[in-house]
């Protein structure tokens, strides 16, 4: 299930999301994701940018440790918002789309966004608009909780994705050229883990507008408790035929990654089947959907090895002061523990869960995730995850 990740690791599953997203933003204006060409709204007769987009690739990661931006200052409310799927109706998502949507059974929270695809100091991008109060819960919890990212973006910065920051090498604060509705110039405010496959960068609401990106151009949707295929089916029904409708959520993607291409015989060969392996072996008890939902919150299974900001390293993203009392050689290794080897990072990760009492569950489990990362946001969004592992895999 590659939630957090979904967008981020794009490494071969998730090009067909993020070329679908692409779909979903060209069809408003009867464009072609796979070519270049004006992109206009329908309704307002706006056009918006010349481009396709710049499929984002990066992925972020939240330390298992307390740091001084783990918290979500400024936010409405403190619950994250995980988007399941993107859709779009041709002239753009209407009042009543959303009623209908929100009224839909599992369905917590819509969010209609702005959008288009652009060109930024020469570089072609897929851009999305939203108020910040309205936008930030919607991020995955690294981005939701870094507090300069949310002040740059109140500012009116852009902000990108990871890889579109760093094959750009635009500069934090610097001024870069901008072919939109206008040609105008944009201030880089940088780069973090954006959360929507194919989307390269966010701004926001009223920047947006100047740009002339495409009001309500889609609509974004979560419904946790849902099946990801069913979702798609009752938002499809609930915006009519014409619709486009993309998952975010892929069970398949990020826990079907090899754990390494020489995997020796008889361990695990997949994420997934290292997660179940892990807690059956090093912490009988735990569900190993909650190791599943740790490692790809952290970093996407392995794709995003550290460090970060807070020092974390390795597919679990272990503090090395953590990782010397409780890293561990797991399936038959030998030699000092590697923080960066799954096969050490997942189990000792179980086995710390496992000593701060994961196997009670309830308060227990709640406790034992806290203990891995202190905030209840990220709490909540593990358990989230977990229970989606659960259904997806039953």
């Amino acid at each position: 299930m590659n939630r957090r990740a979904r967008p981020v690791v794009l490494g071969g599953g998730l090009v067909a999301v993020a070329v679908g997203v692409s779909v979903t933003l060209a069809a408003l204006g009867g464009g072609n994701a796979g070519a270049s060409g004006p992109l206009t709204a329908g309704p307002a007769g706006r056009t918006a940018a010349t481009a396709t987009a710049t499929l984002p690739g990066a992925s972020a990661s939240v330390s298992p440790a307390p740091s001084p931006v783990a918290t979500l200052t400024g936010l409405t409310t403190p619950k994250l918002i995980v988007p399941d799927v993107i859709a779009s109706v041709p002239g753009g998502v209407t009042s009543a789309d959303l009623k209908r949507l929100s009224r839909l059974a599992g369905v917590r929270s819509v969010l209609p966004i702005a959008g288009a695809k652009i060109t930024v100091d020469g570089t072609l991008m897929t851009v999305l608009a939203a108020p910040v109060s309205a936008l930030r819960p919607w991020t995955p919890p690294a981005t939701a909780s870094n507090q300069l990212v949310w002040s740059a973006f109140a500012q009116g910065d852009l902000i990108t994705t990871p890889q579109v920051g760093m094959s750009t090498q635009m500069v934090t604060g610097g001024r870069y050229p901008a072919v939109a509705a206008v040609r105008t110039t944009v201030t880089f405010g940088g780069s973090t883990l954006l959360g929507i496959a194919g989307v390269d960068g966010i701004i926001d609401a009223a920047n947006g507008a100047k740009l002339g990106l495409v009001r309500n151009v889609a609509v974004l949707v979560n419904a946790p408790a849902n099946s990801p295929l069913a979702l798609v089916t009752q938002v499809k029904r609930a915006l009519g035929a014409n619709s486009t409708v993309v998952r975010l959520v892929a069970a398949e993607v990020s826990t079907s990654l090899p754990v390494d291409t020489k995997v020796p015989a008889g361990r695990p060969t997949t994420y997934i089947q290292l997660f179940q392996e892990s807690a059956a072996d090093y912490c009988p008890g735990l569900s190993w959907t909650v190791l599943a939902a740790i490692g790809q919150i952290e970093s996407a299974d392995g794709q995003n090895m550290g460090p970060s900001t807070a020092g974390a390293l390795g597919p679990m993203q272990f503090l090395p002061s953590t990782w010397a009392l409780w890293g561990i050689d797991g399936f038959g290794d030998t030699g000092p523990p590697d923080i960066m080897n799954p096969f050490d990072a997942v189990p000792s990760a179980a086995r710390l869960l496992c000593a701060d009492g994961a196997t009670d569950g309830g308060q227990g489990l709640r406790q034992a995730i806290f203990d891995y990362n202190h905030a209840d946001w990220y709490v909540d969004e593990v358990l989230t995850l977990a229970a989606e592992y659960a259904s997806e895999f039953r």
